[in-house]
């Protein structure tokens, strides 16, 4: 494959995406940097960005003497479509998780 702007024959190259475990093979131009992205292995990593759990940095605060919290961002709220006064089961499997599981709403 050659470029389309000055014909020199294209690199092929396996770029990183944040976030995405696949790599996207992309085809570039050592001469004017023109590139493109080959279209199976991009529509790969759309794909398994898309399906990536949603991921905020938050800071913890001090509620009380001896409690702590944190706030949900709007982000987080809007996409579980949280609601105030509704019960969660709070779960710490290890020393760098915790795991909140949402109650099915009774009615």
């Amino acid at each position: 494959m050659n470029c389309s702007k000055c014909k020199i024959r294209l690199k092929e190259v396996k770029v990183k995406v944040y976030g995405a475990k696949n790599k996207v093979l992309s085809y570039q131009c050592p001469k004017c940097h023109y590139f493109e992205f080959e279209p199976e292995s991009s529509k790969k990593v759309v794909e398994e960005l898309r399906e990536t759990p949603l991921k905020i940095k938050q800071n913890i605060i001090k509620l009380s003497q001896d409690r702590l919290g944190i706030y949900f961002n709007v982000n987080i709220v809007r996409s579980l479509g949280l609601k105030k006064g509704e019960e969660v089961l709070l779960s710490v499997p290890d020393k760098k998780h915790i795991l909140l599981e949402l109650q099915e709403n009774k009615k």
